[in-house]
């Protein structure tokens, strides 16, 4: 979404030549009579937007969607892009954008989105298997590789699910907080780094491991990520 007549055409034309199908939006009113209409794979969202900034669309669209947005803006202040990536974006891009670098991320973005939902999506699938470890999502339980539960905490549980149905994607710790609230269980009583702390030291690694090892690892300035592929049966 881009509310620049001649830069939202040479977007689209650059879109269009890589192959994908692309509409453009100019304002946040024009992009939710689209979603409404049209079955979207990931929006590109300018943040300098007449009327509700991008930073606020993208909160908005989180409340309802895991739909992938990768922001563009003008401006490449840090602050801008932990901004965009705690409210949810998947990447963020300093405009003006190199038509082939931007290509290469949107494909990147929809392939780390694909290992989500696709080939190791869940549909109807109820353990999660990644490193040698197998989370039971029925009955609420870990394993480890040799076969030996782990007990979780119903907050910590939440939030390793949240991991593994997200693999290798950054998740801020807001991310992670209304991922885990949402659940129906949800069991947080306590800070997000402190579950992360306690779930490293499940999974085999010491309070605050953040080695190469670690399965759960720190992105600075833009929260955690699991380390590893999930596999689900």
């Amino acid at each position: 979404m881009e509310d620049d007549l001649e830069l939202r055409k040479l977007l689209l034309q650059h879109l269009r030549r890589g192959g994908f199908r692309a509409t453009g939006a100019q304002d946040g009113a024009e992009m939710r009579r689209l979603r409404s209409t049209t079955a979207l794979d990931l929006v590109l969202l300018d943040v300098m937007l007449p009327g509700r900034s991008g930073f606020d669309l993208l909160r908005e669209l989180r409340l309802e969607s895991g739909l992938p947005v990768i922001i563009l803006t003008a401006m490449g202040e840090t602050t801008d892009r932990v901004t965009g990536l705690e409210l949810g974006a998947d990447d963020f891009m300093v405009k003006p954008v190199d038509p082939r670098e931007l290509i290469a991320r949107i494909h990147a973005v929809l392939r780390r989105m694909d290992g989500v939902k696709g080939k190791t999506g869940r549909a109807g699938r109820e353990v999660a298997r990644f490193d040698g470890w197998a989370l039971d999502t029925r009955r609420r339980e870990l394993f480890r590789p040799d076969g030996v539960g782990v007990e979780l905490t119903a907050g910590e549980y939440d939030v390793l699910l949240a991991f593994v149905e997200r693999p290798l994607r950054i998740l801020s710790r807001l991310q992670l907080l209304d991922i885990a609230r949402s659940r129906a269980f949800g069991g947080l009583d306590r800070s997000i780094d402190v579950q992360i702390s306690r779930l490293r030291i499940k999974l085999g690694g010491s309070r605050g491991d953040d080695s190469e090892r670690a399965l759960i690892k720190t992105v600075r300035g833009a929260g955690y990520m699991l380390a590893s592929e999930v596999e689900w049966s």
